[in-house]
């Protein structure tokens, strides 16, 4: 028998299978790369939507600390509240 063919043999056959091996680990590797990248846009654009959200909210809470007359607006339709002297007439919805 031929020792330098199998040896040879043995190398190319221990070479062919760290190549696939390599290669599947970087295909795998991609494709999580691909998966975290769409996560991260994804993450981006909610993280957009909630930066409007929330200076939204603040101006609305800026209005509410500054604004007497949207204060009682509010307090007159969530609460029914009413001044001296007002009638509150209540009416209930048909069913």
């Amino acid at each position: 028998m031929n020792w330098s063919k199998l040896i040879n043999g043995t190398f190319t056959a221990l070479f062919v299978a760290v190549t696939v091996w390599a290669a599947a680990f970087f295909i795998q590797l991609h494709r999580d790369l691909t998966v975290l990248r769409a996560q991260e846009a994804d993450n981006h654009r909610r993280l957009a939507a909630a930066e409007i959200r929330l200076r939204e909210q603040e101006k609305y809470l800026d209005e509410l600390r500054h604004d007497p007359a949207l204060v009682e607006r509010i307090i007159r339709k969530k609460l029914g509240y009413a001044r001296a002297g007002e009638f509150v007439f209540r009416f209930e919805e048909s069913r």
